[in-house]
């Protein structure tokens, strides 16, 4: 009987033990572009720190990632998905409680649209609207061409072009003067941006959000007056052959944080933290503009935004789970 009750409080420790660590093993996708390597390791950091879990990240990229976790159950968490090109399967999975929708890792979702630079919309209001882009399309030099203005579209090969392209159609931008350039590359349009910033002048072209572009230099996305068309952006603005382009402004792209359901039951309380992490585009632009400026990988930037956005963080999670996380931070 002794030996016995000697061995209960083993057993009772092992089963607190086994209560505390019930995360278990997490594999988290690292993505390959930079918001998506920032919020991945975000989350290993928190999830590792905060909720015990032995998180590690993987390798992986939206198509590979949603396959492997549709089909395979692995890994245990894409961070920032962007779900639109698989959203068929992942509704499926998801229907059939394999998968979950966490929440979105952009409350904003991705984000297009035709801008021009802040600077320029405070000296001239009008600019904000389409119409007043185009009653002003001599404002916009061309680099080569004195005859027309330049609209700076997505470079060629791209998918962004199709819909860039069709919305320049759309809006008639041709008939008002305009000439539709391709930059070459993203280099050379997020360039071209820069150029006219340095030196103030306008610009008027497509770019998209997060990007740490729109981190650095402040633009005015251009109101259509149209709002959105799901349907004729989805049937035609997106599609080559599209023959008879509406005027729509872009909607935003899905981009959800998507786990497997065996994580989220096996950890409910890990889950409930990515249910709750999200962040805005202003505050992703700025983070990316940093990690440009400071060629920062995903694990610099981390650090960079847990220490400076401690503000947004914490409320992502329990009190008792931020302290573990700044006494973590403390010991780096």
């Amino acid at each position: 009987m002794r030996a016995a009750w000697l061995g209960l409080p083993l057993m009772f420790a092992g089963s607190i033990a086994m209560a505390d660590g019930n995360c278990g093993k997490v594999t988290i996708a690292d993505m390959n572009w930079n918001s998506a390597t920032l919020i991945a390791n975000v989350d290993r950091f928190i999830l590792e720190h905060g909720y015990g879990c032995d998180a590690e990240l993987v390798p992986g990229d939206t198509m590979p990632t949603g396959t492997s976790m549709t089909e395979k159950g692995e890994p245990d968490i894409a961070p920032e998905l962007w779900s639109n090109s698989i959203k068929e399967a992942l509704d499926k999975a998801v229907a059939e409680q394999r998968l979950r929708y966490a929440g979105k890792a952009l409350s904003d979702g991705g984000e297009e649209g035709f801008w021009i630079p802040k600077y320029l919309v405070e000296k001239h209001p009008e600019l904000a609207t389409i119409q007043g882009i185009i009653d002003n399309a001599s404002l916009f030099e061309h680099p080569e061409d004195p005859d027309s203005a330049a609209f700076y579209g997505c470079p060629a090969g791209w998918n962004c072009q199709i819909s860039s392209g069709n919305l320049f159609k759309a809006l008639k931008l041709e008939d008002a003067g305009f000439d539709l350039l391709d930059p070459g590359s993203g280099a050379g349009l997020s360039g071209s941006i820069a150029k006219s910033y340095e030196r103030q002048e306008p610009w008027f072209g497509y770019y998209w959000a997060p990007t740490a572009v729109l981190g650095k230099y402040e633009m005015v996305k251009v109101d259509f007056g149209s709002g959105v068309d799901p349907e004729m952006f989805k049937g035609c603005i997106t599609q080559a052959d599209c023959d008879a382009p509406g005027v729509t402004m872009y909607p935003p792209s899905l981009v959800h944080t998507v786990t497997t359901e065996s994580f989220a039951s096996r950890a409910p309380e890990a889950y409930d933290y990515l249910t709750r992490r999200s962040f805005k585009n202003a505050d992703m632009n700025a983070l990316l503009a940093w990690m440009e400026d400071n060629q920062a990988d995903g694990d610099v930037a981390m650090e960079h935004f847990l220490t400076e956005f401690e503000g947004t963080w914490s409320g992502w999670v329990k009190p008792e789970v931020a302290e573990k996380v700044k006494v973590a931070l403390k010991n780096l």
